[in-house]
């Protein structure tokens, strides 16, 4: 079970997916991105997303599976281990967060919009499509990804979250509402981490991290690792951000590899 991050959506996934065969591989689109439906506004609640995840598992009748989160989703993967360690047979994690540490570099846009302080500023420019793609440009910029790739994750997933597609609305009050949420849930996991939960994690964990991520960095993984009684790492060289998307198969090799 493969999930994103904000603010994208599962095809984050589709270059990583075919070299899984045959393995099955469920790409989740949350609510409020994606292909799924949107809400005209939302709150989440403390645990929607793992709720979410629980229930796209007991619809398709999933009894064990191998989570792989990515950014804010790793996170979401990470709870869903610690309540239900029976229904998960492994954690892969690509360049994502758990709580706060001195290493974690998030996103100044991702900064802006979670900060409760800047709430009229952040609708306001977020309002707006001219300043709207100036933070999306500045964000893929600092994440090294090119402006102008018609192939790349941006492109693919990105974007449309941020303006629409094919007559599909824009993510934007999904994108708001979990934003919203970043520092709240991070004191959240904070206390996880201090009741020494992750230690006591009896599941396989792999980190798969691009070593060209500058936000999201090794020193962070290298931090997450050690969160961890016994947590394999990767540093994944040529890739930034998106690892499963940057480098498919070598990331789909971890996966595959992971708990072994």
């Amino acid at each position: 079970m493969a999930l994103h991050g904000f603010p994208d959506d599962s095809r984050i996934y589709n270059r990583l997916t075919p070299h899984l065969a045959p393995h099955r591989v469920v790409s989740l689109d949350f609510r409020g991105f994606g292909h799924s439906e949107r809400p005209e506004k939302e709150t989440l609640e403390p645990g929607q997303r793992e709720a979410e995840l629980d229930a796209v598992l007991d619809a398709l009748e999933l009894d064990r599976v191998t989570l792989v989160g990515h950014d804010a989703s790793g996170a979401v993967a990470v709870n869903y281990a610690l309540a239900h360690s029976e229904r998960v047979a492994g954690l892969v994690l690509l360049n994502c967060y758990y709580g706060d540490a001195p290493a974690l570099r998030l996103p100044e846009m991702i900064r802006l919009l979670g900060d409760p302080n800047f709430t009229p500023l952040a609708d306001a420019l977020v309002s707006d499509p001219k300043m709207r793609g100036w933070l999306l440009a500045h964000t893929r910029r600092r994440f090294g990804y090119a402006l102008d790739d018609p192939e790349g994750v941006a492109a693919a997933s990105i974007v449309p979250q941020w303006f629409g597609e094919d007559g599909r609305p824009d993510a934007l009050v999904a994108i708001r509402a979990w934003t919203a949420t970043l520092y709240p849930e991070m004191a959240i996991q904070d206390q996880h981490i201090a009741n020494g939960e992750l230690k006591e994690l009896a599941v396989p964990v792999t980190l798969a991290f691009g070593e060209d991520d500058a936000y999201l960095n090794p020193e962070l993984a290298r931090h997450i690792q050690g969160l961890f009684a016994n947590a394999d790492l990767h540093l994944i060289k040529d890739a930034s951000h998106w690892p499963q998307w940057d480098q498919p198969q070598l990331t789909a090799q971890l996966i595959r590899e992971s708990g072994n």
